[in-house]
């Protein structure tokens, strides 16, 4: 199912579907490929440079430049970002423009998801809707770590606010919670090419590494400001 958002959080999981809040989760503001926040080795060694050259140059470009491809003369053509995602998961027909929106629109948050010397645990509004949702920050911290081993082949994990509960959300392939009621927060990539040169097949220390010192808790911040 395109777009299918399944949340755990607090012992048990739902599916949720629906049209979610345009605003900060719309990370992708024109049909073009944003330019990186920071400059391409500014994450390393947590992140090298050669990653993120490889997945924001090719990966992410590919998605922006099929999805131009895919659009141009069509209906969608007219759209912004999400409206275009939004339409195209409903239709089992645009299916391949559903998957190059998404994408293209889930790598844009992901970036602004990271920051230079980030990580930790957050503060300020954050911490207390993670404490009064997960009981703890180690309760969240394994709860994220356990969803981005989880999730079988590629996808997506991310910290999501529903209905004013924070809850940690998995995503298969191109999948987003911009098609359901939950309104993301952050998002870490778990497709192979986003970790594999950096750490092979060890995905646990990618998803680690990235909530120790990668993680942008000010955009999550903002994000659940609204």
């Amino acid at each position: 199912m395109a777009g299918a958002l399944v949340l755990a959080a607090g012992g048990g999981t739902a599916l949720f579907s629906g049209c979610g809040k345009k605003g900060a989760e719309e990370a992708l503001s024109s049909l073009a490929l944003p330019p990186l926040p920071y400059p391409a080795n500014a994450l390393a060694p947590f992140m090298s440079e050669k990653t993120l050259n490889f997945h924001h140059g090719r990966h992410h470009a590919n998605y922006v430049k099929k999805l131009g491809e895919l659009i141009k003369g069509t209906e969608y053509s007219e759209m912004d970002i999400l409206a275009i995602i939004r339409k195209s998961h409903k239709d089992p027909r645009a299916a391949a423009i559903f998957n190059n929106a998404a994408q293209a629109n889930n790598h844009a948050f992901f970036w602004l998801s990271m920051k230079p010397k980030g990580g930790g645990v957050p503060g300020g509004a954050v911490k207390k809707a993670i404490d009064k949702s997960f009981g703890s920050q180690d309760a969240f911290r394994k709860a994220f770590l356990d969803a981005a081993s989880s999730v079988f082949g590629s996808g997506w994990v991310w910290l999501v606010n529903d209905g004013g509960k924070l809850v940690v959300a998995k995503t298969q392939n191109a999948d987003t919670p911009v098609t359901s009621s939950a309104v993301p927060l952050l998002c870490l990539d778990v497709w192979e090419h986003a970790y594999y040169l950096d750490y092979q097949d060890k995905r646990a220390d990618y998803a680690a590494a990235w909530l120790d010192h990668l993680v942008n808790w000010d955009f999550a911040e903002k994000n659940l400001a609204g």
